[in-house]
């Protein structure tokens, strides 16, 4: 047993570079988290996945535990809506933990594209109160969407249509 070289009896190898990579991970699941179970209706939390005893792994991949039926699974399992939805949340959480540690910089506008339509309409209001309540705290939250009845949800929006001769027009409706 040589400790100074990482080799300690019993232990899992593992590189700084993916520890610190997970570590940050972590932090960035756990502010995700807090929007997943917001727009889930508390159904679903992220965890990263253990692969201790398996060599070259990464240790970055994503389980999703199901709290009504009690059981883990992989990510990968999740519907298109429920996927858009966990994708959403660790671009949130992502958002969050970089204002939070990174000296000052912040993220006060964020554009989200496509994913709309994987939502059922019970989804589509939690993921927009999601939304909206974060831009209540000086966040412009943009989406972009063909989704029918999205529009009507939304108080102020950008409606740009496409011009015959080319080119477009931007109209602005608030209210």
């Amino acid at each position: 047993m040589d400790e100074r070289n990482g080799d300690i009896s019993g232990k899992e190898k593992i590189k700084l570079e993916t520890y610190v990579q997970a570590a940050y991970f972590d932090r960035i699941i756990a502010r995700a988290n807090i929007r997943l179970l917001q727009m889930s209706s508390n159904q679903y939390e992220l965890k990263r996945r253990d692969v201790s005893g398996k060599q070259g792994q990464s240790g970055l991949d994503l389980n999703v535990i199901d709290h009504y039926n009690g059981t883990e699974r992989d990510a990968k399992t999740l519907s298109g809506g429920e996927s858009f939805i966990a994708a959403l949340s660790l671009a949130l959480g992502l958002s969050d933990e970089i204002q939070n540690n990174a000296g000052g910089i912040r993220f006060d506008s964020m554009f989200v594209d496509e994913g709309f339509d994987t939502l059922d309409d019970a989804k589509l209001t939690q993921v927009l109160q999601t939304l909206m309540s974060i831009s209540q705290t000086n966040r412009l939250i943009g989406i972009i969407s063909h989704v029918t009845g999205l529009a009507e949800k939304i108080d102020r929006k950008i409606i740009v249509t496409k011009e015959r001769t080319g080119g477009s027009k931007a109209e602005i409706q608030i209210g």
